[in-house]
């Protein structure tokens, strides 16, 4: 079975190859989300986890990114759950952990703007 890849979101190859470094906010939103799936047990997935790791580790490509804000905005609607806020039962949620292995308000803040950078959406 063919998959459909659409170049409009992937920005041009010089794009993808450029890295990009997270902020030290994002580095520690991913640190507390490894802390806290270790700690408790839940939250995030494998990739969630490579990603956190990605994070620390500095210099992501255009294409994680990509990743990474769809991800986010895919997800933001778990603020909203249970446990999301430190005075609520439950903190922090499984939710919560994933927002943070990837970033978290941080992150979202961070690729919005440089996909809206590549796109040529300086506003």
């Amino acid at each position: 079975m063919a998959s459909y890849y659409c170049n409009k979101w992937q920005g041009s190859a010089e794009d993808r190859a450029e890295s990009f470094t997270p902020t030290q906010e994002m580095r520690a939103e991913a640190r507390r989300g490894l802390e806290w799936r270790r700690a408790f047990g839940r939250g995030g997935t494998e990739i969630g986890v490579a990603r956190a790791r990605d994070i620390i580790n500095g210099n992501l490509s255009y294409d994680t990114v990509l990743r990474m804000r769809s991800f986010l905005a895919r997800h933001e609607i778990d603020k909203q759950g249970q446990g999301f806020s430190p005075s609520e039962t439950g903190y922090p949620s499984a939710g919560r952990i994933a927002w943070a292995l990837w970033g978290g308000d941080p992150g979202k803040v961070w690729a919005d703007k440089i996909v809206r950078d590549q796109a040529g959406e300086n506003t």
